[in-house]
Order: structure tokens, then C-alpha cells, then sequence
């Protein structure tokens, strides 16, 4: 290439990168574009702190597993700042991902990396638990999802398909616990924070059940079950430990309990208004405990999850 020809090109790029930067700034300086806060009253109210800080024990969770599927490292490498020296996962291993599951878990894992920064910014954080992200923890649940061994043991970490379906098992557990809190929220930036938090958890879940929908009739390697099979054993699972009725759906349901009682396709789980299903700390801990007593630490959490409201359970 000759002198000239990089010359006009060194000059577009410039022109070019000059105007993405005058976009920006002309962006963040806009007096026309008010935060939208109303101007009275409390952004983050002390009685808000430990019912938004519950949620750091599932982001911590999804970020280190998502972490360590899709990059084979966690919260230690990119992030050390967050875990505030808490115990490092056990198990947590690189899946087998095809390209397209490593991009969205790895968008996925940047994302919870995000929340985790901006619930510390609000609220604060406490030091991260100790997880069992192994792949013996996840062959217990699908175990006892079906009510039996499976042979060989279920692997998360063996292909995309078996990941995305063990990622079945954790965001939507989130998803209903911001749903559940959301009444109980009243500073105007720990709403905005639980909204924010909400919208994108409530994104990875249906991309997760999108994920599975489109291949609700393949059988599971080496299994002679289904995908939607291995859906509606893990959401019967969830509504069997949270102990309070139906809140939990696979990608496909009878008719009865359908969009308006006429579906059978279930791409997103809601109740019988369509709307998201709420579940409080208490059933969340059941589940993740894996135990049914919100007292009784185990599952993702060998040691119990941390803040107040995890610790007077533990009590």
C-alpha cells in the first residue's frame, strides 16, 4: 500500500473516531435527558440494603459458573475485587461449548460480572460464598429430578446441550426472587437497580428456554429422555423444594396451565395473569439448598449463603 493510500486511510479512521467521540460526549452532556429520579425522597432506604443484598448470593453463583464455563476461570481472574476474599468455588471446569453457547455464556458471564458491580455500587456486597458449581453436585439434582440414578451420572460440563440445560436450573430461580422483592423495595434507586437486575435475568432465562424449546424433542445423549423431558423434571424439582404450589414450568405444560388455558407451548413460564411468578428468600434457599429447609445449608451453597437474611435462617 502505497503512502497516500495510508494517509487517507489513517485519515478516515481519525474522522471517524473523532465523530464517535463528539457522539458520546454530546450523549453524556444532553441536559435534555434528566435521570427520570423523582426529585423527593430516599434512592437507597436502610430497611432496602439486606433484601437487595440477598440477590449477591445468586449473582454470585451464576457469574462464577457462567465464568468458568465459557473463559475456564472465574471471579478471582477477572474481577478479584468482588469476591472480597471469599472462598473460591468448588468443581467450577470449562464446558465443552460449541461457539454459539460459549458466546451467549460468555455474554452471560459478563453480564453477572455487571451486576455484581452495580449491587455494590447501591447497596454493597458481602464475600462470596462458598459454591459447588462440580459436576457430582449437578448429577444429584437431574438424580433427583427423575427419582433416579442416571447412568452414566449427568455432566453439565459434557456438551452444550447438557450446560444449557443445567443453566435451566439457575437464572429463573433469580428471576421470580426480584419479582418477589419487588413490592418490598422503596428507594427510587433500589428500584431502579431490582428493575435493571430483573430485566436482563429475565433475558438470559428466555434465551435459556428459547434454547431449549427449539429442540424440545431431542433425546439427551446418552439418555432416553427428552429435552422438554429434563425441563419439566427440573421445574416439578423446584416447586417440590420451594413447598408453596405451582411456580415453576417447563417449556411445555398441559393445557390448563397455558398462555390463557390454550397452550401447550410454554417458551416462558407465568401464572395464570401471564405474569412472572414470585418466590421469597425462604423457598429460594429451599431450592438452592437443594435440602426443602431454608435452614439447612447444602446444594449450590455446602456452607449456607451469606448476608442477614441467609444467616438468620442459618440461626
Amino acid at each position: 500500500m502505497s503512502f497516500k493510500l495510508l494517509f487517507i486511510h489513517f485519515l478516515v479512521t481519525y474522522m471517524v473516531l473523532s465523530e464517535i467521540l463528539l457522539m458520546s460526549f454530546s450523549y453524556a452532556t444532553n441536559t435534555n435527558c434528566p435521570s427520570g429520579y423523582p426529585k423527593k425522597g430516599v434512592g437507597v432506604e436502610k430497611e432496602d440494603v439486606d433484601k437487595m443484598q440477598f440477590a449477591v448470593n445468586l449473582e454470585f453463583l451464576e457469574a462464577e459458573y457462567f465464568l468458568w464455563a465459557s473463559y475456564g476461570f472465574g471471579l478471582d481472574v477477572v474481577a478479584p475485587n468482588l469476591p472480597m476474599s471469599g472462598p473460591s468455588p468448588i468443581g467450577g471446569r470449562k464446558a465443552n461449548l460449541d461457539q454459539l453457547t460459549n458466546n451467549i455464556i460468555m455474554e452471560f458471564a459478563n453480564q453477572e460480572v455487571g451486576h455484581l458491580r452495580s449491587l455494590n455500587s447501591t447497596v454493597g456486597v458481602f464475600p462470596r460464598p462458598l459454591l459447588d458449581l462440580s459436576a457430582k453436585h449437578f448429577a444429584k439434582i437431574f438424580d433427583d429430578a427423575f427419582g433416579h440414578k442416571l447412568v452414566p451420572p449427568f455432566d453439565p460440563y459434557r456438551d452444550s446441550l447438557s450446560y444449557m440445560l443445567s443453566c435451566y436450573v439457575i437464572p429463573y430461580v433469580g428471576l421470580v426472587g426480584y419479582v418477589g422483592t419487588n413490592p418490598n423495595i422503596n428507594g427510587y434507586e433500589t428500584k431502579r437497580l431490582l428493575a435493571g437486575l430483573l430485566g436482563v435475568e429475565s433475558g438470559q432465562d428466555a434465551v435459556i428456554r428459547m434454547y431449549l424449546y427449539e429442540r424440545a424433542a431431542e433425546l439427551v445423549s446418552p439418555y432416553q429422555y427428552t429435552v422438554a423431558d429434563f425441563t419439566s423434571r427440573i421445574s416439578g424439582l423446584r416447586n417440590k423444594l420451594g413447598k408453596c404450589g405451582i411456580k415453576d414450568e417447563g417449556i411445555y405444560v398441559q393445557s390448563p396451565l397455558g398462555a390463557e388455558n390454550r397452550t401447550r407451548s410454554n417458551v416462558l413460564s407465568a401464572n395464570f395473569g401471564s405474569l412472572s411468578y414470585k418466590r421469597t428468600p425462604a423457598e429460594i434457599l429451599r431450592i438452592v439448598y437443594g435440602s426443602g429447609d431454608e435452614h439447612v445449608p447444602g446444594g449450590f451453597y455446602p456452607k449456607g449463603a451469606n448476608g442477614k437474611i441467609a444467616k438468620e435462617f442459618l440461626k
